[in-house]
C-alpha cells in the first residue's frame, strides 16, 4: 500500500523537479542581511536562515516548499534539500525584517529521518509539530510579537496550519501553495497523504486571518482550481486568489516584488 501511494504522488509531483544537479548551497544567501542557523527541536532539526540579532515587532518568515523529495517520477530521493529555491531567494532579497524555515530533513538530518517524512507523512503530525516548534524559536529569540507566513508549495499548505494553530499569524502568503490536500490528491487521483494535518482543520481561525493565495495559470501540479476548491469551503472575508502567468517555481520573481508590499485586501480596509 505504502508503495503503491509513494509512486502515486510521485507521478504528479515529477514536475517539481529540477534540472539543478545538487542541492541549494545556503552560503550563497548569507551574503545579506540572513545567515545560517540550525534551529533544535525535539522532533527535527529544522535549518533556518536567520536575520541579525536583535528584537522584531513583525517578521515575514519563509516557509520552503517539498523540496527534492522525489529523484525521479517513481523514486523517492533520499535527501530532500531542495536544488532551487525561490524562497530563499526572497527572504535574501526581503527589505523587510524577514527569515527562513526549511522543512523537516532539508539540509540537516536527525536519526528520525526517513523517506516517509518527505514524502507520504510530510503534512503528518511530527513534520507540523516541529515547525511549530522552529517558530516558536524564532519568536523567543527575536522577542517576535507577530509573524507573516509566506509559503511555497506544500509550505503553503504548512503555512496555513501553522496559522490556523497559532495565535500570533497575522496573515498568510501562498505561492502555488499545496492549501488543499485532500482535493489535490483526488484532483490528481493519488492515494490520501498519510493522516495530514490540513488547513481546513482550522476554518474557524483561518477564516479571519488575511490571505492571499498566489496561483499560476500554467501550472500542473497545483492549479488554480486548489485554492478556488479551499477559498470555498472556507468561506473567509479575507481571502484573495491571485492566478498569474506562471508555472510551478518559474514566474514569481518580478511578481513578488510587487505583492510582497502590496497590502492584502481586509488588511487595507
Amino acid at each position: 500500500m505504502l508503495k503503491t501511494m509513494i509512486t502515486s504522488i510521485a507521478l504528479a509531483t515529477a514536475a517539481l523537479l529540477g534540472g539543478c544537479a545538487s542541492p541549494v548551497n545556503l552560503a550563497q544567501y548569507s551574503t545579506g542581511s540572513l545567515r545560517g542557523a540550525v534551529l533544535q527541536t525535539s522532533i527535527f532539526p529544522i535549518q533556518g536562515m536567520i536575520p541579525a540579532p536583535g528584537s522584531y515587532k513583525h517578521l515575514r518568515v519563509y516557509i520552503e516548499g517539498d523540496g527534492h523529495a522525489w529523484a525521479t517520477s517513481s523514486q523517492p530521493s533520499t535527501d530532500p534539500t531542495p536544488h532551487s529555491s525561490i524562497m530563499l531567494q526572497f527572504a535574501a532579497e526581503d527589505s523587510s525584517s524577514a527569515a527562513y524555515l526549511a522543512r523537516p530533513c532539508q539540509f540537516v538530518k536527525s536519526s528520525a529521518c526517513t523517506v516517509d517524512v518527505w514524502t507520504g507523512s510530510r503534512f503528518s503530525k511530527p513534520s507540523i509539530d516541529s515547525m511549530d516548534l522552529a517558530l516558536t524559536a524564532l519568536k523567543h529569540r527575536f522577542n517576535v510579537k507577530t509573524f507573516e507566513l509566506v509559503g511555497h508549495s506544500g509550505g503553503g499548505e504548512v503555512a496555513l496550519v501553522l496559522a490556523g494553530m497559532r495565535e500570533d499569524v497575522d496573515q498568510v502568503q501562498t505561492i502555488a501553495g499545496n492549501v488543499d490536500p485532500a482535493f489535490w490528491t483526488k484532483l490528481h487521483t493519488l492515494s490520501p497523504l498519510k493522516n495530514p494535518i490540513t488547513p481546513l482543520a482550522y476554518r474557524a481561525r483561518l477564516a479571519q486571518i488575511p490571505q492571499r493565495h498566489i496561483v499560476g495559470s500554467n501550472d500542473p501540479v497545483i492549479p488554480p482550481s486548489i485554492a478556488q476548491a479551499y477559498s470555498a469551503q472556507l468561506d473567509g472575508s479575507c481571502v484573495e486568489i491571485v492566478i498569474v502567468d506562471a508555472t510551478h517555481n518559474d514566474g514569481y520573481e518580478t511578481l513578488w516584488s510587487r505583492f510582497s508590499t502590496t497590502p492584502l485586501l481586509c488588511k487595507s480596509q
